[in-house]
């Protein structure tokens, strides 16, 4: 953690590692409102900012209580400019829940040096995809008009999205536009529209599982969410204002630093 004393027993941080929590829950509710996956610039910013005799699901806790009132303030400024279809929402976020809770409960069971390496497979090869159809994602043009067509493609996305949110969790939000654009063939905007309100569901099921168990730092938790809600509430102005183009830059960059911290976990878990 940050040298310095801690605060007080209820906020277990110095005051410098609180300064630093405050700023990265800011940047992480913007990237998380654009795109998502500012869960790689806060839950990092945890682990460093928070004494290590903390154990680790007070600190996936917190994270999430934070991340769950950013993610709601960006949904409410998309719902109230993009509109959305329910045949897809619905089954998407009933997935999303579904997964997310299993894959919360089995995360202490799955070993995460075999997930990191898949994921980071899947990343780079997410972000080439991308990069190399630089029209993809640009224009809304959905795919599979019949409704039970939308309504299993939907669940599926959410049901393997949210499952992975659960068990890992770096770039869920990423990972969730990404299908909806590429299977779907939705727009970037419209497509993190939705994928903002299926991971305010993957964030409430992990949230509820460590609620349950106690296992969040509740002033701190609700500090940071005040600034992660003032991110992600800016940052969900900015792309719906901007558009495709716009999300889907900040999209790569996103994937760009997730491809770097995947790759730096896989090295060192095989050479720690």
């Amino acid at each position: 953690m940050l040298d310095g004393p801690v605060i007080a027993e209820w906020l277990p941080v110095s005051a410098a590692a609180l300064v630093l929590l405050l700023v990265a829950a800011g940047v992480a509710g913007w990237v998380d409102a654009v795109v998502g996956g500012g869960g790689l610039i806060q839950l990092p910013a945890l682990v460093i900012g928070v004494p290590k005799d903390v154990a680790t699901p007070f600190i996936l806790g917190t994270n999430k209580l934070s991340s769950f009132f950013g993610t709601l303030s960006a949904s409410w400024v998309y719902l109230r400019r993009i509109r959305v279809q329910l045949v897809l929402l619905v089954p998407l976020v009933a997935g999303a829940y579904a997964g997310s809770t299993v894959g919360a409960a089995l995360s202490r069971f799955v070993p995460r040096e075999v997930l990191t390496p898949v994921v980071l497979v899947a990343v780079i090869a997410v972000a080439v995809y991308t990069l190399f159809k630089p029209k993809m994602g640009l224009e809304h043009a959905p795919r599979h008009g019949g409704r039970a067509a939308i309504a299993w493609r939907a669940g599926a996305i959410g049901l393997l999205v949210g499952f992975y949110d659960g068990i890992l969790g770096p770039g869920t939000g990423s990972f969730f536009v990404i299908l909806i654009v590429g299977v779907l063939g939705y727009g970037f905007l419209q497509a993190s529209a939705n994928a903002k309100i299926a991971n305010l569901t993957t964030n409430l099921a992990a949230l509820a599982v460590y609620g349950v168990h106690g296992e969040i730092i509740l002033v701190l938790g609700l500090a940071m969410a005040v600034m992660n809600i003032t991110g992600g509430f800016i940052g969900a102005h900015m792309a719906t204002r901007r558009g495709s183009g716009f999300v889907r830059i900040v999209f790569l960059a996103t994937l760009s630093i997730l491809i770097v911290k995947l790759a730096w976990d896989t090295v060192v878990q095989f050479t720690s």
